[in-house]
């Protein structure tokens, strides 16, 4: 297991629980050391490098940041490739580029090594609890490789397509709630300026076509000013940047994920760039806070 954020250390929680014979590495020693003394016993080894880490490994799991991250512990000279034996399996869960994920199944073809593209939905709750949702591209015998492993931190898996349609799809994925947590801040904020009890307004509107997974789950904690629940405000910017960046390469216009980009930077410059995505109700004034 490679990388231990957010995201990938409960992944190698349920990794090592289930039996398998882990080994981790992590970029930054301290996230490396509290993962060892918050599951003790789980890795049966540390890994100074990634090559190191694939070593003798039958499947490779990434989990960092961006394109240069996945491209130095994937393709770079201390490198996962650089160890990894002919017929094992790359599983990589990076949100990323669709461009760097054709590119390293490209490398893993030559190398013969099976390569997935991964990335999840399900948010760090889905992490913790092993339901997480996962979009995939590449070969159909790569994901039959793959699927014993997924069973220990998912629910549902979907071969989307083609390397690279896993990243694709995520996109997608991120498209949507951009324009759902923006409306469902505004709605927040016109229910507060009304005077009308929070709670009762989510009982009414939350069993219709309103609903959806972040109004069931940040509508009580945007009303608390509360937003200190997983992914974060940084790291959704850095995704709608891909989707734009892939519409832009397809001719797709995607006015409403600029506009929400551009509400995100708004909540960057007022030092909301590590809260969750529901932060983005604090770019509209509180009326309960008004003088």
């Amino acid at each position: 297991m490679i990388g231990l954020g957010v995201m990938g250390a409960p992944i190698a929680r349920h990794l090592g629980s289930a039996g398998h014979r882990l080994t981790i590495y992590n970029r930054s020693p301290e996230r490396r050391e509290k993962w060892l003394a918050d599951n003790p016993g789980l890795a049966a080894r540390v890994a100074d490098t990634p090559a190191d880490a694939a070593t003798g490994a039958d499947v490779v799991i990434t989990c960092v940041g961006n394109d240069d991250d996945l491209s130095d512990v994937v393709l770079g000279p201390n490198g996962a490739f650089k160890a990894m034996r002919k017929g094992s399996l790359l599983i990589d869960h990076t949100t990323a580029s669709a461009r760097i994920a054709r590119q390293i199944a490209v490398e893993a073809r030559d190398l013969q090594i099976h390569c997935v593209d991964a990335p999840m939905t399900g948010s760090q709750i889905g992490a913790e609890k092993g339901t997480l949702t996962l979009m995939c591209g590449g070969r159909g015998d790569a994901i039959a490789a793959a699927m014993p492993i997924f069973e220990a931190y998912t629910s549902r898996v979907v071969h989307i397509g083609k390397a690279g349609a896993g990243q694709t799809a995520k996109m997608a994925n991120q498209i949507c709630i951009a324009g759902i947590v923006s409306g469902l801040a505004e709605a927040m904020r016109f229910a507060q300026a009304s005077h009308l009890d929070t709670d009762k307004v989510y009982e009414a509107i939350s069993g219709g076509a309103a609903q959806s997974w972040q109004m069931d789950n940040r509508w009580k904690t945007m009303a608390e000013d509360s937003f200190d629940f997983g992914f974060a405000v940084d790291w959704m910017r850095k995704d709608l940047g891909l989707a734009m960046d892939e519409g832009r390469g397809l001719g797709v216009s995607l006015p409403i994920t600029a506009l929400v980009n551009q509400f995100y930077a708004e909540v960057q410059a007022i030092g909301g760039g590590r809260q969750d995505t529901s932060a983005l109700v604090r770019r509209l004034p509180n009326p309960a806070k008004r003088k």
